[in-house]
């Protein structure tokens, strides 16, 4: 059951992170305001650890851009050292795929060129998950070079199936930086045009290739996808609120009546009432379902599209016949007599766990549970999915050792990488393809998700955290930058880890603006200090003895 939100007072003023606390949890005096409760250097080792697990892996290990980290990924402290752990090596994995080149820094999916990329090695498929990740790197240059190619004569957007708007929608609900959407409303509405020229049907529905979806032998085949016409809600309703902003009334409802339409669509037609679930349409035969249920029916909770009374396909999520599995969610259900058909490629959806499919399962089911009350799903279930996604995301040495590890796709049994074990029994080549594959997100997954950061364009938000309520005693999120600021979400059971105080509460450039005894949803105002619509991180703030 979803809690109940609790108001609280907020508090202007900005205040410096200058100061250092030496050591995570030490007991000792009250430490000032203005002071960090998370030192970046205490996770140092972690980041040693990655480089030396590399080289044992792979061979060899570039220099460690530790300055790098320190200045740019938002630091946790948390009692589950292993999801800490992942966190940072995600944040690891991710830092060697942003390289600065001619169309400024951009994020590739592949550390090797392989031939279904577009220029500079760019793959659309996965972006979504790449804008969402880099809005949280204190350097907005990253997320804003990133999408701006997409929308740039070489970005081919359409590529493969691409929620382009709400990704950059999303990041102006992180950043407050309307300048940066708005100067790219009238190519996202040249974007979404063309889709509807090419893949809508007569009936309003889009239909798409499975493998154009990235999801290529997937039981269901061609036809209205959840996943596409899901997308291309999203997009229609960022496009409204991008040009509601910029006073664009026209263009907003526009978009909206397009939204609403195709929400009433995909409630309609994708729906299968015998199965209590969304699922592919063939196009051939557009008034029946493939009648399988497939991961991607949980996508339009990624964009709050279904009515409450759809929550019931929630249930299956965790069924030994359905979806669960030990390593992460299978893409089909195991009840399908096609569950897990042979074929002889390497990148299979018709069972096998995706990280790319178990990240957008997260957020939808994060949106569930943060929508209207239902009972179907409760803290403790997201948190148990991301955990068995935490838990995935390892691989054995030779050595025998276990390292963390992100690839393609993996046994949602054993845990064993699918793709690398038939790449590396035919020595495919580029050799070790999928090592840090860039194809799903993580630390998104833990700020809005877990700790609970739920974005919004005005300057009152809500933090939601879906830790359950008696897994952890603490947790800390520092130096987040949201709207020019840079805040500070912590809890603190009994008061003794960061000696703040007991409860869950915001800081915001140091100065406490939120505050609530216990675990629950707070809602949190920010000061009114920034007038213009672009919004800045301030530069001058340190941890540690960071350059």
């Amino acid at each position: 059951m979803r809690r109940r939100l609790s108001c609280s007072h907020s508090l202007g003023g900005l205040v410096l992170l200058l100061i250092l606390l030496p050591a995570r949890g030490a007991t000792r005096a009250e430490a000032p305001a203005s002071s960090p409760v998370v030192h970046p250097e205490s996770f140092r080792p972690f980041f040693d650890d990655f480089v030396r697990d590399e080289k044992e892996m792979l061979g060899s290990a570039p220099d460690l851009p530790w300055e790098w980290f320190v200045a740019n990924v938002p630091w946790i402290d948390i009692p589950d050292k292993e999801m800490e752990r992942i966190y940072y090596f995600r944040w690891y994995a991710f830092q060697k795929h942003i390289e600065k080149t001619e169309d400024g820094y951009l994020i590739s999916e592949f550390l090797d060129k392989v031939p279904w990329s577009g220029k500079l090695n760019m793959i659309d498929a996965a972006a979504g998950h790449h804008i969402r990740e880099a809005r949280w790197l204190r350097d907005p240059k990253y997320a804003r070079d990133y999408t701006r190619f997409w929308l740039g004569p070489d970005g081919e957007p359409r590529r493969y199936s691409f929620w382009l708007a709400d990704s950059v929608y999303q990041v102006y609900l992180a950043t407050g930086d309307s300048d940066l959407a708005i100067g790219m409303l009238p190519a996202l509405e040249k974007n979404f045009e063309a889709w509807e020229r090419t893949n809508k049907d007569p009936n309003g529905l889009y239909w798409q290739i499975d493998d154009r979806d990235g999801m290529e032998f997937s039981i269901s085949g061609t036809g209205y996808r959840p996943s596409i016409n899901s997308y291309m809600y999203g997009d229609a309703v960022a496009i409204s609120h991008i040009a509601a902003v910029d006073g664009q009334k026209e263009v907003a409802a526009a978009y909206l009546s397009r939204s609403n339409t195709l929400r009433s669509l995909i409630e309609k037609r994708l729906w299968n009432p015998r199965d209590d679930f969304y699922e592919t349409v063939a196009q051939s035969q557009d008034e029946g379902w493939t009648n399988v249920r497939e991961l991607v029916g949980y996508i339009p909770w990624y964009f709050n599209i279904p009515e409450p009374k759809h929550d019931i396909a929630w249930k299956f999520l965790f069924d030994p016949d359905g979806f669960a599995g030990k390593y992460g969610p299978t893409t089909a259900e195991r009840r399908s007599p096609r569950f897990d058909y042979a074929v002889r490629h390497e990148c299979l959806w018709n069972g096998p766990s995706w990280p790319f499919a178990t990240t957008q399962t997260l957020v939808a089911l994060a949106n569930l549970l943060n929508g209207p009350e239902q009972h179907v799903m409760t803290e403790e279930d997201y948190f148990r999915l991301l955990r068995t996604y935490t838990d995935s995301q390892h691989i054995r040495l030779p050595s025998g050792k276990m390292i963390p590890w992100i690839d393609e796709d993996l046994n949602p049994d054993t845990g064993n990488w699918t793709a690398r074990s038939i790449l590396v029994a035919s020595d495919a080549r580029p050799k070790n393809r999928g090592r840090y594959y860039n194809h799903s997100g993580f630390a998104d997954l833990i700020i809005t998700g877990l700790l609970g950061l739920r974005p919004a364009a005005g300057n009152t938000f809500v933090l939601h955290p879906l830790v359950p309520q008696k897994q952890w005693d603490y947790f800390a999120l520092e130096g987040l930058p949201y709207h020019g600021h840079l805040l500070t979400i912590l809890f603190d059971r009994a008061g003794t880890r960061y000696r703040r105080g007991v409860g869950l509460q915001v800081l915001c450039d140091g100065r406490t603006i939120a505050h609530t005894g216990d675990l629950r949803p707070l809602r949190v105002t920010l000061p009114a200090v920034v007038t213009s619509r672009s919004t800045r991180i301030p530069r001058e703030v340190h941890f540690g003895n960071a350059k």
